[in-house]
This record gives C-alpha cells, structure tokens and sequence, in this order.
C-alpha cells in the first residue's frame, strides 16, 4: 500500500495536538510577548574539531573562534555516523541510526523515515520562514517540506567539485571516476568557487529575512574543506609547508581488528592518488595543506555571515549553529577521509550562540548530534516532537560544570561504538547479533587510540558494561 508523508504522519500520531514531551511552557530563550529568535544554521562539510576553540591550533580559523568566544562550545560532541548523508538525516530528524536506517552517505531522510518531521520544517510549522542554501541535507531534493522556498544550490556545487581551472577540469574528464585531482590552488577572489556564490546568496538572503515580519530560520550549508580540497591562493598563503606535520600516529592501533579498518577508496578516486598503498611524504605534506587551506576559506565565509548580522543589527536576536557533519582522518592510524569508528571519524565540531548565554563558553560534558534539534526547541519555544531522541543541551548551556550524558552512540556499518567520558567501546556484530570483533580504547591513558585493550583482564567488566549499553540502545532504536 501506498501512503502519502502526512498519511504516514497521522497514522504515526504526529499530530499537532500530541508532539509536545516534556514541554513546560517556560520561555528559555525568549522573553515573554517578545518576536521568536531568528537561526542562522550553518552546516560544514568534513570539518573536524581541529580548530583553537577545541585546543588545536594547526588552522587558522579566526571568524569561527569568534564565534566560539560569542557562544558555547560543546567539547566532545559527537556525530552518529561518519558519513554526509547518513550523519545529516540523523542530526535533522533528531532520531538515531539503526540497521535499516541512516547507512550511507548516498542516505534520503524522506524514504528511511518518511513520518519524521524535520528540524527546519518544525520550525516552519511554527511561523519561520525557513530557507535552504548549499548542502544541509545530503541531496537537494531530500524533505522539500522543510522549506518556505526551494532549495537553493549553486551550478558546478558537488557533483562536477567545483573546479575552476581548466587543468583540473580536463583531469576530472579524463579519469575514469570522474574524480579531477584532490586540490586545487586558483589566485581568484573568495567568491569565485561554489561555497562563495552561495555565501552571497546566503548575505542577500539575511538582507531580504530581515526585512520579513517573521522570525527565519536560515540554513547555510558549506561544502568544503570535503575534497577536493579547492580554496583561493590567499589561503593556501596563510600556511609555511615547512611548519606542517604529519600525524604523530601514521599506524594502525594495536590488536585493531581488520575490520575496523578503511581503505579510503573516498580519496582514492581521485586523479593523482595512489590506488593502494600509504601516501608518501611529499603527498601528505600536500594534502594536509590543501586541507588546512580549505579550512581557512571555510572560516572566511562563516565571517562573512557574522559581518552581515552585526551590520543589519540583528546579531542579538538571532541564534547561531556551527556544526560540522563528522570528523575527518588526516593520515591518523594510516587511514584519510572518515567511514570508521574511530575518534578521529566521530568527534566533531558543534558551537551556538543563543540570545541570554554567556560567550566563551566550554561545556566538556557528552552530546550528540541528536540533542541539537530539541535544543533549538527550547532555545526558540517550540514544543519538543514525541520522535526525538536526544537530550536539550541548555542546562548545560547554562551551567558548563553539570555532569550531561553518561554516554552517546555511534554506528558505522555493522559496527556500533560507545562513548563514555573514559571509553571508547566498538562491536560488530552479524544479523543474529553474534559479535564478529571488538575494540576497547582508554582515553584516560590513550586518547589516541593507539592500543586495544578489550582482551586485557582488567577490562573485563568495563567491557560487559559498554556491550549492555550497546545491546540496550539497538532495543529502542
């Protein structure tokens, strides 16, 4: 039988009568008889927490440290899977991921849950004007009932990589995956690549949504630093090569099972790469630099956005997302790109700053990226959906030191991981749930993960416990 989305909603009880749970009543973010707070939701593709405000300080990101000393950083936040498409539909429904549901990157939200109501389309349901542009979810015609206007993506955006010079096009032609080279170093202005026209597109459209009389909601999806790395010259120019080190971890962990590991057949494909093997010296030296490079061009358009809600006086009433879809191995354990399991993959980079909380806020408590939706619920009022599965991040928000989740999840293939505030526990398990391997890390005395300890005998009974969190979270999946 076939039934339309809203068929599917009333039979699921998402009606507007019964969405609300635990919703108080109580204004968080908005002062009574006051207009809603407009969000500014500002997604990054392939960005890890590589960036000051998380300690690091290999990139030069100075307009996303501003906004970090303006906001709240979440310090270990982590995705629910390390892929684009997967990772966005979770963070959008705010529903985890389980065996049949949210397993690629290629992944639609609309056909895994088609009952779900998104994060843009609540707020949409609740007076915002709600605008896409760039990537925010994966494909451009995923859930369109989100939005107040179609989704807006630039021409040469993903598919064709958004090369600009004709070297580059003609070796993207050329190879057989269509893939031209990882990176590219064009002298042009910030706004000649993709990510540039639609930041322009982004500052006309604050312009036009000031002037509504209804809160928006504004998602700016960035499509770098994902390869290939392509940035402006100025930013390469910001970086000595000389002073760029390789991961201090260029080997796989110890005891590692095999199939924990990846092959990143992502970065293969392009022209130029090796199709087996490690990359040698000079190859890394590159891509880490090209990466660093598309960083900082990331940076310079987030700026961008902030200069333009400080110049149409809108900043202090308008909320503001910087999230980063998963994280991104940079030769760690010999792996580059994401697709496993490991810290590397899986931390990633969330930051809001809301109308009423203090700037330059850590919080080193647990989250994941299901907590975002139910938090911009209470930061803009709106009654929390019964489908949403995560917690609100505000207590924390508004007192860094309280204790936050005891753990969060994560899943990548037939793998499932845990994450407490010293472990990092992954199993893989076949259909009839007999585990296949697993890997135990100690981030108190190995955050690099360098060294499984699952079979040592003192962490026999940590390792019973994180497989029961494991086997109880696949239940109310």
């Amino acid at each position: 039988m076939n039934y339309s989305r809203r068929d599917f909603l009333k039979a699921a009880g998402f009606s507007a009568a019964a969405v609300c749970t635990g919703c108080t009543g109580q204004l968080i973010g908005v002062s009574a008889g006051k207009k809603k707070p407009n969000v500014l939701f500002i997604a990054v593709d392939d960005l890890r927490p590589e960036i000051a405000c998380y300690g690091r300080k290999h990139m030069k990101t100075p307009n996303i440290d501003r906004l970090a000393n303006e906001g709240v950083v979440f310090g270990r936040n982590y995705c629910h899977v390390p892929t684009c498409g997967a990772s966005r539909a979770s963070l959008l429904s705010g529903m985890r991921p389980k065996r049949d549901r949210f397993l690629t990157f290629n992944t639609y939200l609309q056909k895994d849950i088609p009952e779900a109501i998104t994060l843009p389309e609540h707020f949409k349901n609740n007076g915002y004007y709600t605008v896409s542009n760039g990537k925010v979810f994966h494909h451009q015609d995923d859930c369109p009932e989100s939005w107040s206007e179609p989704d807006w993506r630039p021409d040469n955006y993903s598919g064709s990589a958004g090369y600009l010079l004709k070297e580059s096009i003609e070796r993207r032609n050329k190879n057989k995956n269509k893939r031209g080279p990882a990176y590219e170093c064009a002298d042009v202005g910030d706004f000649e690549y993709p990510d540039g026209k639609m930041i322009q597109k982004s500052i006309n459209d604050l312009r036009r949504l000031s002037k509504r009389g209804e809160p928006f909601f504004l998602a700016a999806g960035i499509y770098k630093p994902h390869l290939p790395f392509n940035a402006p010259k100025k930013y390469w120019d910001m970086y000595d090569r000389d002073q760029i080190e390789p991961a201090d971890n260029p080997f796989v962990p110890k005891g590692a099972p095999k199939i924990s590991f990846t092959k990143w057949g992502e970065l293969r494909n392009y022209d130029g790469m090796p199709k087996e093997g490690p990359l040698d010296e000079e190859t890394t030296l590159t891509i880490l630099h090209a990466y660093y490079a598309s960083v900082s061009y990331v940076d310079a358009m987030v700026g961008k956005l902030l200069d333009e809600l400080d110049a149409l006086g809108i900043a202090d009433d308008t909320i503001v997302v910087l999230w980063g879809d998963h994280g991104w191995n940079l030769g760690e354990h010999s792996f580059w790109s994401k697709h496993v399991n490991y810290e590397t993959s899986l931390h990633a980079p969330l930051m809001i700053k809301a109308p009423g909380f203090a700037g330059g806020t850590k919080v080193n408590s647990l989250s994941e990226f299901i907590d975002l939706f139910p938090t911009l619920c209470d930061l803009a009022d709106l009654e929390k959906l019964s489908q949403l599965q995560g917690e609100s991040l505000v207590e924390v928000m508004k007192n860094p030191k309280a204790p936050g989740k005891k753990a969060v999840f994560s899943r990548m293939r037939s793998g499932d991981s845990v994450k407490t505030a010293r472990y990092r526990y992954t199993e893989w398990v076949n259909e009839e749930n007999k585990r296949l391997a697993h890997m135990l890390y100690d981030h108190q005395k190995d955050p690099d993960e360098n060294v499984n300890v699952v079979d040592l005998p003192e962490y026999k009974d940590v390792v019973a416990e994180l497989s029961g969190m494991i086997s109880k979270i696949r239940e109310v999946r």
